[in-house]
């Protein structure tokens, strides 16, 4: 068939691949459980999802994000606490005030964590659940000490205190339960000091007995990569000519061997199974997002990220099953990081963070749509990440 200048066929050929697309992301739930979804009927509620997943046979594997600390997401703006160590009069968290967060604590305990006790004490043994615990935490006090918001005594006491009862408890309770703590990126504490700094985070926080591992790259971009022999194998331009040194963020020139996920994850088994006896911790990695590995101008960018596309399906058929469990969609693709300064109504985002203004982040760039609050359905996005697929 002949086809004229302007024929709708391209576009309608366009369209239905990413119809295609955004149909095969569909049925891959994974989400934030908030306090006000723990006990209920219903598929927005864990109590809702652990009771349909075990009427099946046999029962399902559920997965929940535990992600509720007081001051919650200190160095970011866009998706901060819930629950604070001290309120501002508007409800917001005072991160500046010093303290012991004791308030704080004690309402994520009773608020939070203790509720979540008690229903996985309920399913222990009827259903296969996995948690990530708490993203963004740990690693912020073991990079940002020089931001207040971080640094402070109460931000650090909450961080702490709050992961060690949350670990403790739901590890006594349901020991079944595979826990994995969150543990940032390879671009974030891949840098051995850093890793120096985090393992030690770990061995005095006495969570290890408890734990399956780590998952990383929880809401983020860094690519997968390939996985090399050793998780140091291309720093000082040691093999440059091999595929699995491909460092599109540069890491391997600043001394940072964890230029992808899959070093990264290596890195990791590595520091913490010398650093902490008889820990052999195991890896899942958050492929929600980051099935393009050279989409931004600068790899500390991580807001709503322009040309991203999503990544592998959730599987445990990965490049090492006795390192790496399994890849995950955590963060889930089509929900905003941050809002733009404006918000799509045109009013004033309350809760804008800078980095969402980033010359990679999506509404930066004139004609692009504005982008909502972070959680928030981000329909251009979805789109974006559907037409950038990398699935297999």
């Amino acid at each position: 068939m002949q086809r004229r200048w302007g024929s709708p066929l391209p576009r309608r050929r366009a369209r239905s691949r990413l119809r295609s697309r955004a149909w095969k992301m569909c049925p891959r739930p994974t989400g934030w459980t908030p306090r006000g979804r723990i006990l209920g009927s219903g598929s927005n509620t864990m109590q809702g999802i652990l009771a349909d997943a075990t009427s099946k046979s046999p029962p399902q594997l559920v997965t929940f994000i535990v992600y509720d600390l007081p001051n919650r997401d200190c160095h970011a703006k866009a998706s901060n606490g819930e629950i604070c160590c001290t309120y501002n009069v508007d409800g917001s968290c005072d991160y500046a005030k010093e303290g012991d967060c004791s308030a704080g604590l004690a309402e994520y305990k009773a608020e939070y964590i203790d509720k979540i006790v008690s229903l996985l004490k309920e399913y222990e043994g009827r259903v296969p659940i996995v948690l990530v615990i708490e993203p963004d935490s740990l690693p912020n006090l073991s990079t940002n000490h020089g931001d207040p918001r971080c640094g402070n005594s109460a931000t650090m006491a909450a961080y702490k205190g709050g992961i060690q009862y949350a670990v403790q408890s739901i590890g006594a309770a349901a020991p079944s339960v595979a826990m994995y703590l969150d543990a940032g990126h390879g671009g974030w504490l891949g840098w051995k000091d850093n890793m120096k700094d985090y393992v030690a985070t770990i061995r005095d926080l006495s969570v290890s007995s408890h734990l399956r591992g780590f998952a990383t790259n929880v809401a983020g971009y860094q690519a997968l990569g390939q996985m090399c022999p050793t998780y140091d194998f291309c720093l000082n331009n040691a093999n440059p000519g091999h595929p699995c040194c491909a460092d599109p963020c540069g890491l391997t020139s600043q001394w940072n061997p964890s230029h992808n996920e899959h070093n990264y994850a290596l890195h990791l088994r590595k520091a913490m199974s010398e650093g902490i006896s008889g820990f052999v911790p195991h890896i899942i990695i958050d492929t929600g997002r980051n099935g393009i590995a050279d989409e931004r101008s600068q790899c500390k960018n991580w807001c709503n990220i322009r040309g991203a596309g999503v990544g592998l399906f959730a599987t445990t058929e990965t490049a090492d099953p006795d390192v790496i469990d399994a890849y995950f969609w955590l963060k889930t693709p089509g929900e905003s990081d941050g809002c733009t300064g404006t918000l799509p109504s045109g009013a004033k985002c309350p809760r804008f963070d800078a980095d969402c203004a980033s010359t990679d982040s999506l509404g930066s760039a004139a004609g692009e749509p504005r982008a909502p609050e972070a959680g928030q359905w981000f329909d251009y996005q979805i789109k974006q990440l559907a037409a950038h697929a990398r699935f297999m």
